[in-house]
């Protein structure tokens, strides 16, 4: 997935294993309280997180690729809620920042400690926390779809805050925040914004059809997600019918 227009050119959208990737890393959502915590500093014998020059098994895609792809992913979907809020008469507040971290507990949220292989919205801190090693070794296995969508998953969360949005149980706002999600990437496609290639979408498909909740997990237990079918109707509810689909009003 590529910005049709501004400083790069196009990218494919590479998604078959980019919502087991998401779904392994969003914890519940959104957290409650917190703000994030300064990283402190690394240990002598901790390994360092990649370098720049660190590329990708075929040599296409390196870490600064990755660094200007997720900037360009919060820059799109700063533009796309503030024109979304906007349309309906009200002014959109971008979440705060989005802090990258590398090691479990560098950053908290409400006095935890976020761990490894995550990305999270917390809520009273107004920001996206995200595993920067993670992040990077996923966008070399899958590609840039996987920042794509993570971003717009975890933007949704805090849009759902902004419209004073509660649900009473964990499954309810995940799926909500798939279909937010899949509105924030087929609306920019629509609009020359992003750019798919042939075969995307089945890709995503089969993707959203590989993840979901273990089939024994109850759909009210908390930190639910919801069923690979579920996910994938959300998604591309939101991705062909736009926010309509999503039930935000």
């Amino acid at each position: 997935m590529g910005e049709k227009a501004g400083r790069r050119r196009p990218g494919p959208l590479a998604g078959l294993l980019v919502a087991v990737v998401v779904a392994a890393g969003c914890m519940g959502g959104g957290l409650d309280q917190g703000e994030p915590e300064q990283p402190r500093p690394r240990q002598s014998g901790q390994p360092a997180s990649p370098g720049s020059d660190t590329n990708r098994a075929d040599g296409t895609t390196s870490v600064a690729e990755f660094k200007q792809d997720f900037s360009d992913a919060v820059g799109i979907a700063e533009r796309y809620w503030t024109d979304q809020f906007r349309s309906s008469g009200e002014q959109f507040r971008p979440i705060r920042r989005v802090v990258p971290y590398t090691r479990a507990g560098e950053v908290s949220c409400g006095g935890e400690g976020l761990p490894r292989n995550n990305a999270v919205y917390c809520s009273a801190g107004d920001f996206i926390a995200y595993d920067v090693n993670w992040s990077v070794a996923a966008f070399r296995q899958v590609g840039d779809a996987f920042l794509f969508y993570l971003l717009g998953h975890e933007y949704a969360h805090g849009v759902q805050v902004r419209l004073g949005i509660r649900y009473n149980f964990t499954i309810q706002k995940e799926l909500q925040a798939d279909c937010m999600a899949g509105a924030y990437i087929g609306d920019n496609v629509r609009s020359g914004t992003l750019t798919l290639a042939d075969g995307d979408l089945d890709e995503f498909r089969e993707g959203l059809l590989a993840v979901g909740d273990d089939p024994d997990q109850p759909w009210f237990a908390e930190g639910s997600h919801g069923t690979a079918e579920q996910r994938t109707d959300s998604f591309f509810r939101g991705y062909e019918k736009s926010l309509d689909a999503c039930g935000l009003s």
